[in-house]
């Protein structure tokens, strides 16, 4: 069993940045990569960002040069700096753990940002 742990959501006005990171535990074995996905009401889930364990990182087009995914494979952790924060930013961003053993997911940590 995976159990992903997320903090760092939060208001935060347009143009602001917020910081949110997942801590893993559990059966962690055979990491593929972590990341960040998130849902807006009425939408699908849709990718945030991944980086894998060698730091390789991929972004979504609407985040791009305004987040920042990062890791610390020694603490098992994921961040996820958000800068130039928009109202179409909000949503539930959910962490995510990708391994050989399978994709977990964290409870999920709202993000709204007003305009």
């Amino acid at each position: 069993q995976v159990q992903l742990v997320e903090s760092g959501g939060g208001l935060v006005q347009a143009g602001g940045s917020l910081r949110l990171s997942c801590v893993a535990s559990g059966r962690l074995f055979s990491i593929n990569a972590m990341g960040w996905y998130r849902q807006a009401p009425g939408k699908q889930r849709e990718l945030v960002a991944t980086i894998t364990r060698a730091g390789r990182a991929n972004y979504a087009d609407s985040v791009k040069d305004r987040y920042t995914i990062s890791s610390d494979n020694a603490k098992d952790t994921v961040y996820l700096q958000m800068n130039s924060l928009k109202p179409e930013d909000t949503a539930v961003y959910y962490c995510n753990l990708h391994s050989v053993l399978g994709s977990y997911w964290g409870q999920g940590s709202q993000v709204t940002v007003s305009s």
